[in-house]
């Protein structure tokens, strides 16, 4: 009864349109002040011992890196390497997008920022070139969704708040389903330039591949210094962002010089906004959890799906399906710090591993920034292409269906997660 007053409160306040932090706060507050005894002290003593963890510190600064990044050129010259690499080959500029989009996602741990990065920069050169709009907006909308899943990741750092998952094992389990979804969305962008004969570049001599990477170099050593660096016990994961948000700066202002001194501030500006935003949003999912916890629901669903007799591949069918659907109305940081202390519970108990669990989670989160109507890469890919959400929704399809396959193949072949973490002597 609890669990069905507090998620239909929740829903009510959703549908009002209301902003989805202050839906849960407000759902935590009216129930704990109605319905039970819980002191007003114990609520805003909740407030600051949810959000202090190490861990969330790394939110600020790897969201401060990629706004440097963006800002300081180093897309751009990703896209000249990604180009001279694969541009040669079917639906040359697209690959070079999936590329590009991989090697950002490796910097940026963002999934909007990066298609704003790399879409802004190649989708009029592809139309330019002469793609269909809908092809370039299709290739950078879900390529771009990479940003979450290649490490480092916005999204794995939250799922290790809400579950006290380690983040380096995250970070590592995300290499390779990262590089693999990358070589998925590839390969449909190259059978889909071959079947329709879209447009090739011409094939680049050895020198200008050198040029190309020696140009790229700083930004691409970007990815060394934070999977290197926690690979190899130097820093943790926050401290790597900390690191990479130094870094970035020196390389956008000092080395690039494409970002000037009197244009920091605002950068500085609109990171501190859009961390404020993310810290408010898991402060109320804490509050959240807590009360969730407290009422014990998390514990009673557990016990119900396991006397139910659900196994692991039935649950983790379900927890798909509740993750897709969830992601038609809500955005990846809500669904996480909302689902992942329900459902880490009946996945441990089913004795799923919780750094495969959280990969899961993770894919499912990117499959959600891809479709409507709460979509956040169609709406930043909508304001570069100038098309319209349902436009884009039919234009993004071939690469969709493409990550809900994948999404089948990592839910059921853990191997792909833990290998690397593993070998690495990790877990």
């Amino acid at each position: 009864m609890s669990a069905l007053i507090i998620f239909g409160l929740l829903l009510v306040l959703m549908l009002t349109g209301m902003p989805i932090s202050i839906s849960l706060g407000l759902t935590v507050l009216t129930f704990l002040f109605t319905m039970t005894d819980v002191p007003i002290e114990a609520v805003a003593l909740k407030l600051f011992t949810g959000i202090e963890k190490f861990e969330i510190m790394a939110i600020p600064f790897f969201i401060l890196a990629g706004n440097f990044l963006t800002h300081g050129g180093v897309a751009r010259r990703m896209i000249k390497f990604a180009s001279s690499m694969v541009g040669h080959w079917h639906g040359g500029l697209g690959l070079a997008g999936v590329l590009a989009c991989a090697l950002f996602a490796a910097v940026s741990g963002s999934s909007p920022a990066t298609v704003v990065a790399i879409g802004s920069i190649l989708l009029p050169a592809m139309v330019k070139q002469g793609f269909p709009n809908s092809f370039g907006a299709g290739v950078i909308t879900t390529s771009g969704a990479l940003g979450i899943l290649i490490p480092p990741s916005i999204v794995m750092v939250m799922y290790s708040v809400a579950t006290n998952t380690s983040v380096g094992q995250l970070f590592m389990a995300g290499v390779i389903p990262g590089l693999m979804l990358a070589g998925f969305l590839g390969f449909t962008t190259w059978w889909r330039a071959r079947k329709f004969g879209y447009p090739r570049l011409a094939k680049a001599s050895l020198a200008q591949r050198l040029q190309a990477f020696r140009e790229s170099i700083w930004g691409l050593l970007l990815i060394v210094v934070v999977i290197g660096g926690i690979y190899t016990g130097i820093f943790t994961p926050t401290e790597a962002a900390a690191m990479s948000a130094v870094y970035a700066f020196i390389v956008a202002v000092f080395v690039y010089k494409d970002l000037t001194l009197k244009q920091v501030p605002k950068v500085l500006l609109d990171s501190a906004s859009m961390s404020a935003m993310l810290l408010y949003i898991i402060t109320n999912a804490v509050l959240f959890s807590f009360l969730m916890t407290s009422e014990g629901i998390p514990q009673a669903m557990a016990s119900w799906l396991i006397d139910a007799g659900l196994g692991p591949v039935a649950f983790l069918l379900a927890v798909n399906v509740i993750l897709l659907l969830a992601g038609n109305v809500m955005e990846p940081s809500s669904i996480v710090l909302i689902f992942a202390p329900i459902l880490f519970p009946v996945a441990t108990a089913l004795g799923i591993d919780p750094v495969h669990f959280g990969i899961l989670i993770v894919v499912n989160m990117e499959v959600g920034m891809c479709h409507p109507p709460v979509g956040l890469n169609l709406y930043v890919a909508s304001g570069i292409t100038k098309m319209g959400i349902t436009e884009l929704t039919v234009a993004v399809w071939p690469w969709l269906l493409t990550m809900l396959a994948f999404l089948a193949l990592v839910t059921y072949v853990p191997v792909i997660s833990l290998w690397l973490p593993r070998t690495l002597g990790m877990m």
